[in-house]
């Protein structure tokens, strides 16, 4: 044996330690590594580029109403898979797949609770759930959510993120569209305001029905915003498209939103209009 292995035969073993995997966050704005307690200590936005990242409901809600108390509306019962759909998987299927993801039961979840003391119903649609997809569930959460701001005489704030209607749906997911229109009207016919809060990505049929009905339309910044995509756009009319296209600033400066405003800023925002709706309802 030589002197080398009686060296390390008389050290004693120290096992290597394991390194979370979750311990960093790889920045998708900048590509830098976030630490990832940084992160969420930053309200899930880059220290470094200022990124928005995406975040689900639950993060949402935890951020927005006070002391992140509230309570979760429960998901509405709807037929799971009315066309029997299958491409290279069964519809089924994904819906399990998406719900072991993301521990939630659909693309879109409510909850009751309180802004800077003022009552309000708060949707957030998770792309993480099949991308945030337009389907029965989500039409019926709208419509609940609405229902549920009526019989609590409070506004109805839904924050959008979707890549449109969902597919294995076919004509019912975009039956969802004129429903959740008809919502909203009969949460203005009882003098209720109507806020919509538009994060990245918010497409297709979403934003071809509730994403642009608001009474105050706002976004995070740099949102990817629009009905088709960009490619798509570009190759039917054979053009160019400006820089920044269809991202929040460029929707700003174009009137189709009200404001942009940022994540740190978004609760009082929200506290500061819907009090100001609320109480201009209250006066008419």
């Amino acid at each position: 044996m030589s002197w080398l292995n009686s060296v390390r035969n008389a050290l004693p073993f120290v096992a290597k330690k394991a390194t979370p995997d979750n311990l960093w966050h790889k920045c998708k704005g900048c590509g830098q590594m976030v630490f990832t307690k940084e992160l969420e200590e930053n309200l899930y936005v880059c220290p470094r580029c200022d990124h928005h990242e995406r975040i689900g409901p639950r993060q949402r809600f935890a951020q927005l109403f006070d002391d992140g108390g509230y309570v979760q509306l429960a998901a509405p019962r709807v037929p799971e898979d009315p066309l029997k759909f299958r491409d290279s998987k069964r519809y089924v299927d994904r819906i399990k797949a998406a719900r072991t993801a993301t521990d939630e039961p659909d693309a879109l979840l409510n909850a009751r609770g309180t802004i800077a003391g003022n009552k309000v119903v708060v949707g957030v649609q998770d792309f993480a759930f099949m991308g945030g997809s337009m389907g029965l569930a989500v039409g019926e959460a709208f419509v609940c959510g609405v229902r549920a701001a009526i019989e609590d005489r409070a506004p109805y704030i839904i924050f959008t993120a979707a890549g449109g209607a969902r597919m294995q749906e076919g004509i019912l997911s975009l039956m969802q569209m004129p429903r959740a229109t008809v919502a909203i009207q009969m949460l203005h016919d009882a003098g209720l305001p109507y806020v919509v809060v538009l994060t990245d990505p918010t497409t297709g049929g979403v934003t071809a029905s509730y994403a642009m009905l608001g009474d105050v339309q706002i976004a995070e910044p740099n949102a990817l915003i629009g009905f088709a995509g960009q490619r798509v756009i570009e190759n039917t009319i054979r053009e160019k498209l400006p820089e920044g296209f269809q991202r929040a600033e460029y929707l700003l400066d174009h009137g189709m939103l009200d404001m942009v405003v940022h994540r740190k800023d978004l609760r009082d925002t929200l506290a500061s209009v819907t009090a100001y709706l609320c109480g201009e309802r209250r006066a008419a």
